[in-house]
Order: C-alpha cells, then structure tokens, then sequence
C-alpha cells in the first residue's frame, strides 16, 4: 500500500501472486480521462499529505480485511501532475470467492475517495482549472 509521485507499473502492480487459498482476485484501475462534466480536461494534479493519507489507506485495508472474508489487499495511489491515461489509483483483492473480493475492491475504492487525504486539481484546455470537492476535506476541516 502506498502513496507514490511515480508511475504505477500495472504489469508489476499485478505481479505478485495471490494466496493459494484464493480463487478469485477483484480489481480497480482509475485512469486519467479526458473529459469531466462536459469539459475537456488537459491534464490532473494530485496532491495530499502523504503519512495521513497512508494511515487512512492502511486503516481501510484492515477494515476490508476484517468485513469481508479476504486474504490480500493492496493499494496504490499517485500523486502529482499526471496525462491522459495515466494509472492514479490501482487496487487489488485477494479472496476464496469472489463476491467477498468484488464487495471487498468497491468498498476499498469508495472508501479511498470519501476519506483519504488526497487532492485532485483539474486542468482544463481551456487554460482554467478548479480543485475537485473532497468530502474529506469538507468534513475534517
């Protein structure tokens, strides 16, 4: 689990093998796109304080390993300016079956947007940009 300003390698984000005792393994790829709410978006800039923002990440990993019925969750978010189709976010879960993973990744994914520490800054071609609203941020000051 980590917070990084560097490209996030899906080929060895995904590379390390599950638990044999899982058949299934759920994931989520958020890309960079090119458009939002009608806009055309040039490109994002994530930021955030990264200890809280990994400590918030740990924490709902342990909350997902101790709901549902799974072996192995990992999580990794950028940070930074970032182009179209570059990776921002990418999970991974490990469980017997595959409800478990399935409920387990939206629940990581959901849970990263709604209370993690992260910023996102939309750049638009138009030369604008605005800060994207951030529950988090509304909530805890």
């Amino acid at each position: 689990m980590s917070v990084t300003d560097k490209p996030i390698a899906l080929q060895e984000f995904f590379s390390e093998p599950s638990p044999q005792s899982c058949g299934a393994v759920a994931s989520f790829v958020g890309i960079v796109r090119n458009h939002d709410h009608g806009r055309a978006v040039k490109f994002l800039y994530y930021d955030c304080y990264r200890f809280m923002a990994e400590k918030v990440m740990r924490t709902i990993v342990e909350e997902a390993l101790n709901r549902w019925d799974v072996e192995k969750v990992q999580v990794s978010h950028r940070v930074g300016r970032l182009g179209i189709g570059d990776v921002a976010v990418a999970i991974s879960v490990s469980a017997a079956h595959r409800a478990e993973a399935f409920e387990a990744c939206r629940f990581v994914i959901e849970e990263i947007k709604e209370r993690v520490p992260i910023w996102k800054r939309e750049i638009f071609e138009d030369g604008t940009s605005e800060w994207v609203s951030c529950a988090h941020a509304e909530t805890h000051g």
